[in-house]
């Protein structure tokens, strides 16, 4: 018993030796078998593994907001969006993001590649590509919901395959594989804009050029509800991207040091305030609480911080969280009321609440917010805390950079797909749903076989 505790000690002291040193490790001589290095990797593994469940999130999020008749098709979507994501990312997406100013290479050994964070954690091992590669299909996901009830399966497939390994990638490349935002002085984190508004805005264009459901709006072009088949389901999604972006936030320090907690901690904060807003505005506007609007404001509150996880402190990421909250209530009724079919919510959630987290940053953050600032690189701040209103202003001709170019590329790749009749199903299979048009049996057979995978709406909710 002794022996076990001595060597139980000895492992703990060695683990809180380099949890607490990484400084001094960075310093050393670089050893791939220091004990920091390891955790490092590990520890990038494991978000990583955080980030790929969001999948599951993304998945009960839309199918609980969307009609049952359809379901199995999401599922099938979302299995897709990691294996073609992936995989295009693999042979194309990794290359462009991290290869520096020449925007494409490939190299086998991808710590190669000029835009690859330090070996400290990559190893000449892709664990920094396994991370990123989780990035990549996130965004895809995204797309998924604002098309959802109405669109091909093959031209979904082409869609995710040009999203991941060319449109993401390229932005990517613009800052963290250190291109011209990144050189001008812009900041993201974890990817506000960088993923989330890449995937929010390829989503805006597929929306409006696809077109809305059936039903959707009445003959004055008013708005009408058409109800999602689970609620239970939608909010189970919710909580499950809500733990995955404990990998996303902190996870993007990739390194296992004492800013993950505090990141981690900002992350919280951040949604717990978009909810509680997203939640009042909402009962305000109509009356009653809407939970699938809360449950936006909490996802809005989590993209609005991820820009900047990791130089805000706590009440500015809860004040950024808030603010989310409540613009994603008027931006989701107000991209309704223009027209624009967005089931879930995402152009709004992560396009809308993707600008303003980046935004934020140039506002919000300050060098109090680290653990040492003094010794980091990275420290930061906004107008609020006196760094002028330079950095103000890289966020913003960030946000406006990424926006153009995300609406002229998934632009014209949408119109490519509708000139093509590869991107909307026929009248006959929406009504009848995906499921079986698309992929030849119900999400829910037994209800099929009761003739019920989609109750009838009311007139007052469309159809």
């Amino acid at each position: 018993m002794n022996r076990k505790l001595l060597v139980g000690g000895l492992a703990t002291a060695a683990v809180l030796i380099g949890v607490a040193g990484p400084a001094a490790a960075q310093d050393a001589e670089f050893d791939p078998f220091s004990t920091q290095v390891i955790l490092d990797n590990i520890f990038v593994f494991i978000a990583g593994v955080l980030v790929f469940f969001m999948q599951a999130g993304f998945a009960m999020l839309e199918a609980g907001l969307t009609r049952a008749k359809s379901s199995a098709a999401i599922m099938m979507k979302n299995m897709m969006d990691m294996s073609i994501g992936v995989l295009l990312f693999l042979v194309l997406g990794y290359h462009i993001a991290y290869s520096g100013e020449d925007l494409i290479g490939f190299s086998w050994a991808f710590s190669d590649y000029p835009g690859v964070p330090d070996e400290s954690y990559t190893l000449g091992v892709p664990v920094d590509f396994f991370f990123q590669a989780a990035f990549a299909a996130a965004a895809a996901t995204i797309v998924s919901g604002a098309l959802a009830e109405r669109t091909k399966y093959v031209g979904y497939m082409v869609y995710t395959a040009v999203i991941t390994g060319l449109i993401y990638p390229i932005v990517v490349n613009w800052h963290w594989g250190g291109g011209w935002i990144n050189q001008m002085g812009f900041h993201d984190f974890a990817g506000s804009t960088i993923v989330h508004s890449v995937g929010g805005w390829a989503a805006l264009m597929g929306a409006i050029i696809i077109g809305p459901r059936i039903g959707k709006y009445g003959p004055d072009g008013s708005p009408r509800a058409i109800l999602g088949h689970s609620v239970p389901l939608a909010i189970l999604g919710v909580f499950i991207l809500f733990v995955g972006w404990f990998g996303f936030n902190p996870g993007s320090e990739l390194a296992a040091d004492l800013e993950v907690p505090r990141i981690a901690v900002t992350t919280l904060l951040s949604a717990a305030g978009g909810g509680l807003a997203a939640m009042l505005t909402i009962w305000v506007i109509a009356g009653k609480p809407d939970v699938s609007m809360a449950g936006n404001g909490i996802l809005g509150g989590l993209v609005s911080i991820t820009a900047g996880a990791f130089v805000m402190n706590p009440w500015m990421a809860t004040l950024s969280g808030i603010i989310g909250g409540v613009i994603v209530v008027f931006s989701v009724l107000g991209i309704e009321r223009a027209g624009v079919d967005d089931p879930v919510g995402a152009v709004s959630v992560h396009g809308v609440c993707g600008a303003w987290g980046t935004i934020a940053v140039g506002l919000f953050a300050s060098n109090d917010a680290l653990v040492s600032p003094a010794d980091d690189a990275d420290a930061i701040e906004g107008l609020f805390f006196g760094g002028g209103g330079g950095l103000l202003v890289d966020q913003i001709v960030g946000v406006i950079g990424v926006f153009v170019f995300v609406c002229v590329t998934a632009g014209a790749l949408f119109y490519a797909l509708k000139a093509a009749g590869m991107l909307r199903v026929s009248p006959e299979e929406e009504a009848a749903g995906l499921d079986v048009s698309e992929h030849g049996a119900p999400g829910y057979g037994e209800l099929a076989a009761l003739g019920s995978t989609s109750p009838t709406p009311t007139p007052s909710e469309g159809g």
